[in-house]
């Protein structure tokens, strides 16, 4: 899984972020399309959107990986604002011309990137990029690992923008040569270092990382890309491989039966890009006798009724859990400490992943809910006016959520790494960061004109990718 969630925990002040050349927040363009959102749905997506306007360099596009605390870029974050950028169009919050600009520009960055093994003065390898990158440069940051996953994110923004910018003007054909080209570049069999298992990444000190894409999560969008690849594929047998575990990673604790991971990021992140509704692959279409209709978005609807009812247990007794207050995903959280609350010893962390059981300190990130609209429409929406409601402006903000709280810790007996203690509310995060604040908007979109699926739909690289994977059935018979 994305080794940042997991390993990075408290490193991300210290870089730059230069924000001058940012464009201002953009005025309405043009009449919007699709059906009409409820209100504060509407809200949170435009405000969410504005995030990226804001925070996005006009010189180079390296999305930051959080804001306003200083920061490095993310790779993942900036493949999430190539695909906001079309969405604006959409809404009529940005114009076409700023959009394919800013698109061009970006995609012309990652193309003339300096590559190679060195350590330093370069953004990436083999085709891959660095987990983050300077803001500046575009060269690795740190000592930070070449991210399979990432890059994967990257490539997938990339290639949505190739799609939707489908016109004759000269900017929009170098979009889509350009993103094809870094795509067709990236060596994904290089990647396979054990046997049908892709690593999860690469440092130029050590090598090869020792995890590997082989536990459901989002990994299926780093798998497919690399299957479908024109120039570099990996064998179909990585989608068996990747599959052999789930007869293990079943679970009905808190719902239905569903393959697990417990922070739902794994459980968003592809999906963002690929519409899997109604396409089975050969291990799905075994489960059809069992459970028909059972799909890999339908694991995801009962992934998210699992975290609200586990919500509603809170086996834990953490405050603010309920039927209308749910969502455990990775986030930033209060510190690394202990601190005893009312007669009883909590734990809490600083940067980590959440879920069920796993981790849960009390944080809830309002992404986790946010981005699972299309798979519980009327839960998320009542979640997100419960949020706001309860909390207010010291959660809610002039760019949407900012990206955790926990109303478990209303004092603090010792230092917070992140975020300040409000009274009456508890903790709550001070910064927005880009891979949470992207699957907001994308999805919210995906649920209100599918705009995103429409055009992966299509998309001959990722649809090369799923068939060679077995998948079969549904919108993909026809692609």
């Amino acid at each position: 899984m994305d080794r940042r969630r997991f390993l990075m925990g408290s490193t991300f002040v210290g870089a730059a972020l230069a924000v001058t050349g940012c464009a201002t927040m953009p005025s309405a363009m043009t009449a919007p399309t699709g059906p009409v959102l409820d209100a504060d749905l509407e809200d949170l997506q435009r405000k969410t959107f504005d995030w990226f306007v804001q925070v996005t360099p006009r010189s180079n596009g390296l999305t930051p990986d959080r804001w306003p605390t200083r920061s490095f870029s993310s790779v993942a974050a900036v493949g999430f604002a190539l695909t906001v950028w079309p969405v604006g169009v959409e809404r009529g919050w940005m114009s076409r011309e700023e959009a394919r600009e800013r698109t061009l520009t970006t995609i012309r960055f990652f193309h003339e990137l300096p590559q190679g093994p060195e350590p330093t003065g370069k953004g990436g390898y083999k085709g891959f990029f660095y987990h983050f990158l300077d803001m500046d440069t575009g060269h690795r940051f740190g000592t930070t690992e070449l991210s399979t996953v990432d890059t994967a994110l990257l490539i997938a923004g990339m290639l949505f923008a190739a799609r939707w910018f489908d016109g004759d003007h000269p900017q929009e054909r170098e979009i889509r040569e350009r993103a094809q080209a870094v795509y067709e570049r990236v060596e994904w069999d290089w990647a396979v270092v054990r046997p049908n298992r892709i690593t999860m990444g690469w440092h130029p000190e050590t090598g090869f990382i020792p995890s590997d894409w082989n536990v459901y999560n989002e990994g299926m969008i780093v798998l497919l890309l690399a299957i479908g690849s024109p120039t570099h594929p990996v064998p179909t047998t990585v989608w068996d491989e990747w599959c052999s575990v789930y007869d293990h990673s079943w679970t009905d604790q808190w719902g239905p039966k569903h393959l697990h991971f417990a922070p739902l990021f794994g459980h968003e992140f592809s999906h963002m890009y690929i519409d899997f509704r109604g396409i089975h692959d050969a291990w799905m279409r075994e489960q059809q006798a069992e459970m028909p209709g059972f799909d890999y978005f339908q694991n995801s609807v009962r992934a998210v009724d699992a975290q609200r009812k586990y919500a509603i247990d809170n086996p834990m007794g953490w405050a603010g859990y309920s039927a209308d207050v749910w969502g455990l995903t990775a986030c930033d959280g209060p510190g690394d400490f202990r601190q005893v609350i009312d007669g009883r010893e909590r734990e809490f962390f600083s940067y980590s992943a959440r879920g069920p059981g796993d981790r849960d300190d009390g944080t809830i990130a309002p992404t986790a809910a946010m981005a699972s609209l299309p798979f519980a429409p009327a839960h998320v929406t009542a979640c997100l006016k419960a949020m706001k409601a309860r909390y207010g402006a010291a959660l809610y903000t002039r760019y949407g959520f900012l990206d955790s709280f926990n109303p478990t810790l209303t004092q603090r007996d010792g230092p917070l790494q992140h975020g300040k203690i409000y009274p009456g509310i508890g903790w709550v995060a001070d910064d927005y960061l880009g891979i949470d604040q992207g699957p907001i908007v994308i999805q919210i979109e995906n649920h209100r004109s599918e705009i995103v699926w429409k055009h992966m739909r299509g998309e001959p690289n990722l649809t090369r990718g799923l068939k060679r994977a077995g998948f079969t059935g549904g919108w993909l018979d026809n692609a």
